[in-house]
């Protein structure tokens, strides 16, 4: 194996001269120390690259078998329990689950109208830097040519390499790409329901299909809900993703928790950087998604509620995590998000130097549906105007201002638009950028930027060529609105102080 070395090439983050730097960032060479092992004081060792800080917007592809029925997120988990929604939908639509089971939804997605270039097309035109593609979920399902496992989307269902289709699109659209893996405890018990069987009615008593030894590699063998996988299992989850890293190379690897399967899981982790650095002359550029306090950090459908010191990423849905016909779902982070909201958790996002991972959900045929291709069109339009306060920026001292208030809670993503009078900075080089979420309807009165801040030497509004009226006071720099803003949903000032 290519021995992976430390060296820290410091990057200041720039800001003002009367500005302490926030931190630094480290680029991983090969030239200076040993290759990493897998065992958490190697991983401490480990620094976000540079590309995906400079990145901030991505866009995941959360999109599987479980996207057939059009239900909701764990269609998998639930259509096993008699008397709930799921199992009552598919025993109408599918059959009974002794003789119908999740294998027949996996044979039932075609993938017929996927066309990654045409939706990589799109993305990028609204922004995303990077596409992130689900290589597996709970099902225990690989969506790509898996050598260690018969259940992948190239046997059975779409018959197509999903992943390698996703990332040839990626690359070939200059994107980053990235791959996600949801199996960690939940890929060996996430289905224990399909060994088990009706309690009452006339089919009492008969094994649902999970309990026919044929497919046991597909739905495990689980004595328990809670049963933990067996090391058989763990070793050979390890062969699967590792066959993931050294196949599809993917430049970001996202785990739904923690490092999964301690030992198994710390070295792949292992394997895939010093991979990246294998890929990338010495330099490791893969960067790892956990929701621990390891790596980059993942905060599922939540955000930060301060600015942070290390990055970052905001991992959410534009609905449900599974495309969502027009069932009616309790869970309120199922409700469609518009495109406002969308802009405003990123201003906020990126203000407290993290980066937005949106799922745009996919019919179970590849297709978008229209609430999706509405927010990639204002995101097309937001973006050319706006882009330059979001990529390739830095936090400031402070991430915003304004009434906006985000509880310290989980999953506490932004549901509904905030106020023009809420604010988020973002900078680069010695620009400021203040970027208003939503379109001034008096006044902008911005407190952080009262005097004796430091004197202003211009303020321009992006996206548009009218000479701005503004002022600096004691309470704040106060801008006056325009005729016509040059956009929807946020508004960017450009501000430059005197030197």
């Amino acid at each position: 194996m290519v021995l992976v070395q430390q060296a820290y090439a410091m990057n200041k983050l720039i800001l003002f001269s009367t500005i302490a730097a926030l931190g630094s960032v480290s680029a991983l060479r090969a030239e200076d120390a040993g290759a990493f092992a897998p065992q958490m004081d190697s991983f401490n060792l480990y620094k976000c690259p540079e590309w995906f800080r400079d990145a901030k917007f991505g866009i995941w592809s959360h999109w599987g078998p479980d996207s057939v029925p059009g239900l909701g997120n764990n269609f998998a988990h639930d259509m096993w329990s008699q008397g709930g929604g799921d199992y009552k939908w598919f025993v109408e639509h599918f059959g009974h689950p002794s003789k119908f089971g999740y294998k027949d939804v996996i044979e039932s997605w075609k993938a017929e109208k996927f066309d990654p270039d045409a939706l990589v097309a799109k993305f990028k035109a609204a922004g995303a830097k990077y596409v992130v593609a689900l290589a597996t979920h709970h099902d225990n399902f690989d969506c790509f040519d898996s050598a260690f496992h018969d259940w992948n989307s190239v046997k059975h269902g779409p018959h197509k390499d999903i992943v390698g289709l996703w990332r040839e699109a990626a690359l070939k659209a200059g994107l980053r790409f990235g791959v996600s893996s949801h199996a960690d405890e939940r890929g060996w018990n996430y289905m224990y329901g399909a060994r088990l069987s009706d309690k009452t009615g006339p089919l009492a008593g008969v094994p649902y299909d999970g309990a026919n030894p044929a497919f046991e590699s597909l739905y495990n063998s689980p004595k328990d809900p809670k049963d933990k996988p067996p090391e058989v299992w763990k070793q050979n989850w390890l062969k699967r993703h590792t066959d993931l890293v050294d196949k599809y190379h993917p430049d970001l690897l996202y785990f739904d928790g923690g490092i999964p399967h301690g030992s198994y899981g710390m070295q792949l982790i292992a394997h895939y950087l010093n991979a990246s650095a294998k890929d990338h002359n010495g330099i490791v550029e893969g960067v790892v998604n956990v929701k621990a306090g390891e790596f980059v950090r993942d905060y599922e459908r939540g955000v930060a509620v301060t600015l942070q010191d290390k990055p970052w990423q905001d991992d959410t849905s534009l609905s449900g995590w599974f495309y969502m016909n027009d069932n009616p779902h309790n869970d309120p982070h199922s409700h469609v998000k518009n495109a406002t909201t969308v802009i405003h958790t990123l201003a906020d996002v990126v203000s407290k130097n993290g980066n937005l991972l949106m799922n745009f959900p996919q019919r179970g045929d590849g297709s978008l549906y229209p609430e999706c291709e509405a927010v990639l069109t204002e995101l097309a339009k937001w973006m050319p105007v706006n882009g330059e306060a979001i990529f390739g920026t830095r936090p400031w001292t402070t991430f915003g201002e304004g009434p906006a208030v985000i509880e310290a809670k989980g999953m506490n993503e932004l549901m509904t638009p905030m106020t023009w009078q809420d604010v988020r900075f973002t900078t680069k080089g010695d620009v400021l950028y203040a970027i208003a979420c939503g379109l001034p309807q008096g006044s902008l009165q911005i407190k952080s930027l009262g005097r004796p801040y430091r004197k202003i030497a211009s303020v321009e509004l992006l996206g548009s060529t009218d000479k701005l009226q503004w002022k600096e006071e004691s309470e704040g720099l106060i801008i006056q609105p325009v005729a016509k803003w040059p956009c929807e949903h946020a508004v960017t000032f450009k501000v430059r102080f005197a030197r």
